[in-house]
């Protein structure tokens, strides 16, 4: 039996609503997610909002509210939204929650029993918004003398005292644990960013805050709050009870992906294991960096006025589509770029067009011919064996290798050029015109192009779960026979002795127009 399947997101930082970015990252841990339950894997899928720190604290300040305050609000929008995208998250995590204070202060307290943690006095350069320390090495140029970090954010000189971790000391176990393990990080090209910057040399980082109060508090020395990415990171051992001895820890510890952002590969490739290593924790199997997702090319921000609602994007074009296009346009890794043309044409071509033509035209002839009935088969011609094959390669091996790569794109590129040998299909065998020449023909063409479309809906059901649950219930696939697993006939026999007798069907994917002004 496969081992169980642990996979995290991010947990997004609730100081405004949530955006497109993270929209993107859930759904591709929830298409993971999902094709993992579909093998028969047993799957957690955590994903969240990361609550602390003083980015939260100070926006809170400016509304006028406390951070829990705000904590509360933002995160019911980013659930909210979760829900509304079909996310299948086993637990919404919120690094407010009394446990979570409990896990931080545990591992901490372990770090520290390994000697790892000492007091001292922080002075350098810290980034508000990416709540990240940065050496003057890594500064980049503003307007005038201003000073900005890697990311393009503000930074400021900051002097307090401050608990340190002794990463230091960890720069060559990190460096071992990138030889031994060269996939540790994800695509390559982040692995060797990481591996740079490790062989650059590490400093000991400041773990502790005094300038302000909304955080965890650091154990026996209650003055100080930890560090916001201590406490951030922690949230994916919480969320399988650390520090208790549960079943779920032992069931999934350790996480079999991280999925995050490239921005902030280096808190979970390099501090994060560092902080395992001196807990005495296993380490993750997987840290996969997405890259960004660019509006007409561009990053969105709210200066450009280009930061979209990925609620408006889903009243335009319905959530699966938005799904479907945001894992199908570009290589998942790389940074990809959207816009509403785009995903209206990726929608009508392939989802209305193709795959919705070819289910609506192939049921529609069953109803109309059949009895709605899954007709007989008469024999199968070399044309029905090629598909078959092709279908079974498809959905059995080429989708699955991809899907276990977090390849989305070339999963869906394989899952299109079977949907295309079906359309192929159907205008060669014509069944239309076989009713009075060749019935048995006919019925035998309805019969595989209706196998061939239980396959596809399967398939592609982790990407779209609800427009392909609505397909298959039309169909009589019972739920036990939704699996990657089977044949043609795995599926055949149970649909043909069923008695399941299909409706006239409805359009699955609507053709998409555009509004006068698209959504932002």
């Amino acid at each position: 039996m496969a081992d169980p399947y642990y996979i995290t997101t991010a947990i997004h930082y609730p100081n405004g609503k949530p955006h497109i970015g993270h929209a993107y990252e859930t759904i591709a841990a929830d298409v993971a997610a999902r094709f993992q339950r579909l093998r028969g894997r047993e799957v957690r899928f955590q994903t969240g909002t990361d609550e602390h720190g003083l980015k939260m604290a100070q926006k809170a300040r400016d509304l006028g509210v406390t951070p829990r305050q705000l904590a509360d609000e933002m995160s019911g929008y980013f659930q909210v939204l979760f829900d509304r995208l079909d996310i299948s998250y086993d637990r919404f995590f919120r690094t407010t929650e009394d446990e979570h204070h409990r896990a931080s202060q545990a591992i901490w307290q372990a770090m520290e029993a390994n000697g790892d943690l000492y007091l001292d006095r922080y002075e350098g350069w810290y980034s508000v918004r990416d709540e990240a320390y940065y050496d003057e090495s890594e500064l980049v140029a503003g307007e005038g003398a201003e000073k900005l970090s890697p990311q393009g954010t503000p930074v400021e000189w900051t002097v307090e005292e401050s608990w340190f971790f002794r990463l230091s000391k960890y720069q060559e176990p990190l460096l071992a644990l990138y030889r031994d393990n060269p996939e540790f990080v994800r695509p390559a090209t982040r692995m060797n960013e990481v591996r740079s910057f490790v062989e650059g040399g590490l400093r000991d980082l400041s773990i502790s805050r005094t300038s302000f109060d909304w955080g965890v508090k650091v154990p026996g020395a209650e003055r100080h709050v930890m560090y916001v990415w201590v406490d951030a990171l922690t949230n994916y051992l919480t969320g399988v009870g650390y520090p208790d001895d549960t079943a779920d820890f032992r069931k999934f510890w350790p996480a079999s992906v991280h999925l995050i952002g490239k921005d902030i590969v280096r808190f979970h490739a390099v501090y994060w294991p560092a902080f395992l290593m001196s807990a005495e924790i296993a380490l993750p199997k997987e840290v996969f960096a997405h890259g960004f997702l660019l509006n007409r090319g561009q990053k969105e921000s709210k200066s450009l006025g280009n930061v979209t609602d990925p609620n408006e994007l889903a009243d335009t074009f319905g959530v699966d589509a938005l799904r479907y296009f945001l894992l199908r346009e570009f290589t998942f890794g790389q940074d990809g770029s959207y816009s509403a043309e785009a995903i209206a044409n990726r929608s009508n071509s392939e989802l209305a067009n193709s795959f919705g033509n070819l289910a609506q035209r192939t049921l529609s002839l069953i109803h109309k011919n059949c009895d709605g009935r899954l007709p007989p088969i008469f024999g199968h011609t070399d044309a029905d064996d090629a598909l078959f094959a092709l279908l079974d390669k498809v959905t059995r091996q080429d989708m699955p290798a991809a899907y276990d790569k977090l390849a989305f794109a070339q999963a869906l590129e394989s899952w299109m050029g079977a949907v295309y040998a079906c359309n192929a299909y159907i205008d060669e065998a014509a069944p239309w015109a076989l009713r009075k020449t060749d019935p048995e023909r006919m019925q035998t063409v309805l019969a595989t192009l209706y196998i061939a479309i239980a396959q596809l809906a399967v398939a592609v059901s982790p990407v779209m779960p609800r427009s392909m649950a609505r397909l298959l219930d039309a169909m009589g696939l019972a739920p036990d026979l939704r699996t990657i697993e089977g044949t043609w006939s795995h599926w055949y026999s149970p649909l043909a002795e069923s008695g399941f007798r299909i409706d006239k069907p409805q359009g699955l994917f609507p053709r998409v127009e555009l509004p006068e002004s698209e959504p932002a």
